[in-house]
């Protein structure tokens, strides 16, 4: 008998993801939560160093943020793990109160995180313009390869092989079987060549000590005050901003190179949930690593959550069970990854003379400023503001422009109509009260903005000038046209923004 749509198990067959029947995807998805996982160890450990802290803090970081935010998160394949931004902001915090105040601004952060998202700011990602989100892209690729220079700077001459190869393996090896990523593959070879000859090479073990239990949960070592909220609060409201950034522009980058849609409010207060777990749990905190992510979603082709989750359940797995074998693998053999995961990730094509040509000069102005912002400062959210910042002025300058004023008198000379054309705001609203000719025309004004839209109170404000000086010389001024929107504002605000 055909089974009901209405018992338990069809309704959990409903509720079951099509690719966990799919073995094809099972193998990707457990792989590329692999070649992460091995990535994340030589940069949680980095960033540990930057933040001050033990190494198994940032490892610990990685494991909770990824593990928890595969689970709430809103973009499926996004890794989150401890990263370089939230390090700069709380290393300060940790160099003059401890530990214990840098694991409480985690906590605050993740509810900061959470009351942000809940408010919806994630729906300010709508305000940032394409040409960023490239500028975006290309600094971030750049800032990985950087990132990679000092493993390749006074290192014994093996490195410099094992590093060609590496880079070798994952350009030729796909052509081969794409079955298997070829960062494992290349991480793999290198790791078994230098143990096998013996090699001198600086390895994962050099970075620092790999923990050998997993995290226990608890309450941060600090007096509960109001001395400690206010110490921490700066540390931890700069904390979420960042990670919010960085998070949110990597989800969009995601979407765009997945073609799918993910939810930013949900990514928002996911990142909160994880970052208070991972304080709970000792760890440094962290969001949305764009390096790693670009390793999982663009490099080995993994979609899901479940890659995501084995990225920070194999990071321990690494850790604690094979340590002593993770600690051989070369830094040249990771380094190579993120070499390539950089020059995968660039946008070559932005850069192109054909594009540039093609492009407006102030479109390519606002990509250059977000590159140098980001690299100049490191800090990809500062990049992504002052961008941000800039194609917004730009937009203005471009837009004020188009406010036109046209005037025609009327065969008796009585009436003179002035027809306003364009967007009126700050910017625009700023040259209108010049063009109307106050000492010559007649005695009646009729100003028309049927093609025309009032934005703001300085456009309102102009129009009041505009009345005020023909009034002055004893001349009326009538305006017509207005759509609802501009004539609800205009009738709120005109006579009211003066004390004349």
């Amino acid at each position: 008998m055909p089974t009901s749509p209405w018992t338990p198990t069809a309704r959990l067959r409903g509720l079951k993801p099509e690719w966990l029947n799919n073995p094809k995807v099972w193998r990707t998805e457990i792989l590329a939560g692999l070649v992460v996982a091995l990535a994340l160890i030589p940069e949680a450990i980095s960033f540990s160093i930057i933040a001050g802290v033990d190494p198994a803090v940032g490892l610990f970081a990685s494991f909770t943020m990824a593990v928890v935010i595969s689970v709430v998160g809103g973009r499926r394949a996004m890794i989150s793990a401890a990263t370089g931004a939230v390090a700069l902001v709380i290393a300060p915090l940790n160099r003059e109160y401890g530990l214990g105040h840098l694991i409480a601004a985690v906590i605050l952060a993740g509810i900061i995180q959470i009351v942000l998202g809940s408010l919806g700011v994630a729906k300010l990602m709508r305000f940032v313009p394409r040409s960023v989100m490239v500028g975006f892209v290309n600094a971030l690729a750049i800032l990985i390869f950087m990132t990679q220079v000092p493993e390749m700077y006074d290192v014994p001459w093996a490195v410099y092989p094992l590093l060609v190869g590496g880079l070798a393996l994952m350009v030729f090896f796909p052509r081969v079987t794409k079955a298997i990523p070829a960062p494992l593959v290349s991480i793999v070879v290198l790791t078994a060549i230098t143990v096998a000859a013996g090699i001198a090479v600086p390895t994962v073990g050099d970075k620092g000590e790999l923990p050998s239990s997993l995290p226990v949960p608890g309450l941060p070592d600090v007096p509960f005050t109001l001395d400690t909220l206010t110490t921490i609060a700066p540390y931890a409201f700069a904390m979420a901003l960042v990670g919010l950034m960085e998070s949110l522009m990597t989800a969009k980058l995601v979407d765009d190179i997945t073609d799918t849609h993910s939810s930013k409010t949900r990514e928002s207060i996911g990142q909160g949930i994880a970052n208070i777990v991972t304080g709970l749990f000792g760890g440094m905190g962290g969001c949305a690593m764009i390096g790693q992510t670009m390793i999982n979603v663009k490099v080995s082709g993994a979609r899901t959550r479940l890659s995501t989750f084995l990225a920070g359940a194999f990071l321990m797995v690494l850790c604690i069970v094979f340590g002593p074998v993770v600690s051989d693998i070369p830094m040249a053999a990771l380094v190579a990854v993120m070499v390539m995961v950089s020059f995968a990730t660039f946008d070559w094509h932005s850069i192109a003379p054909k594009t540039l040509k093609r492009m407006p000069a102030g479109e390519v102005a606002v990509m250059a400023v977000t590159v140098v912002m980001v690299v100049a400062t490191d800090n990809l959210a500062v990049g992504v503001v002052v961008g941000s910042v800039t194609a917004m002025i730009i937009f203005a300058k471009r837009v004020a422009h188009l406010a036109r004023v046209s005037a025609v008198t009327d065969p008796d000379g009585t009436t003179v109509v002035y027809s306003v054309t364009g967007e009126l705001f700050f910017a625009s609203s700023n040259d209108l009260v010049g063009q109307f000719d106050y000492a010559d025309d007649p005695d009646r004004i009729v100003i028309d903005l049927s093609a025309a839209h009032i934005w703001d109170a300085s456009s309102v404000a102009a129009l009041d000038a505009i009345e005020t000086k023909y009034g002055q010389r004893g001349k009326t001024v009538e305006i017509i046209g207005l759509n609802d929107p501009s004539a609800d504002l205009h009738g709120k605000l005109s006579g009211e923004l003066t004390s004349h």
